[in-house]
């Protein structure tokens, strides 16, 4: 028998860089349907619950499908407010095994993404407390620098990572000599909600990696994301999770 499991959806309305951005529309359809459309897809979970400070939003989030229990206080959806906070807050009184997150950022994670991240932490049990997604980094971080201001400001600068202490240093090297690096994306954290007792945390100590495929991992972070999320739509190069039986009131 699978634990219980409930999808949590984060869509607070004041995203600086794209405002409005969890409700922009997306090949006809607001940006939060995709994630609720492929958690309900993915058939692991109970309840599917959007998290949101604005009535407009929780509004669209019910009509495709999603609760919207109460909507989150204000002070727990700022620009730094941690996601434990508004974790803990849509937890409570829930007994869900597993909580997931899925961000509306990520549109082509699909329902089968999904269950394959979490048979994976089912799999693991007691040996990891969450799963989250991540992709092999394009930015590596050994050819990072920090600009130095004690030395003329900044006239100078220093690897922001330890260099090797012989030999080529890592921001002399051709990328497929340096060590592989992963970097989280916004797809998907699925986590065992033991991880909220005590001191609570939204990943635990031992966390698994979950390898993302093609767009699954996409993120839209800024306005030109939405251009590219349409151009990759409207090249077949990546599908949203389908809402073709939906009809919105």
């Amino acid at each position: 028998m699978s634990p219980s499991a409930v999808a949590l959806i984060p869509a607070r309305a004041g995203s600086q860089r794209v405002p409005g951005k969890n409700i922009r529309q997306l090949a006809g359809h607001p940006l939060l349907a995709y994630s609720i459309a492929a958690a309900r897809e993915s058939g692991v979970f109970g309840a599917v619950v959007c998290s949101t400070d604005s009535e407009e939003t929780a509004e669209v989030a019910r009509r495709y499908g999603a609760e919207v229990p109460g909507l989150r206080p204000a002070e727990l959806a700022t620009a730094t407010s941690p996601d434990v906070e508004w974790v803990t807050h849509a937890m409570a009184g829930r007994d869900e095994e597993i909580f997931g997150i899925l961000r509306p950022t990520s549109p082509f994670r699909s329902g089968a993404t999904i269950r394959r991240a979490f048979d994976r932490l089912v799999e693991l049990g007691d040996r990891a407390d969450s799963i989250r997604a991540v992709e092999l980094v394009r930015q590596h971080p050994g050819k990072m620098w920090v600009l130095d201001p004690a030395a003329g400001n900044g006239e100078l600068m220093h690897p922001f990572v330890d260099q090797p202490p012989e030999g080529v240093p890592m921001h002399s090297m051709q990328y497929q000599a340096l060590p592989p690096i992963h970097v989280q994306n916004s797809s998907l954290e699925l986590a065992w909600s033991r991880v909220l007792e005590g001191e609570p945390s939204i990943a635990g100590r031992r966390v698994a990696p979950f390898l993302t495929e093609g767009a699954e991992g996409f993120t839209i972070d800024y306005p030109e994301d939405f251009v590219r999320a349409e151009a990759l739509v409207a090249s077949g190069k990546a599908e949203l999770p389908p809402l073709d039986d939906f009809r919105p009131t």
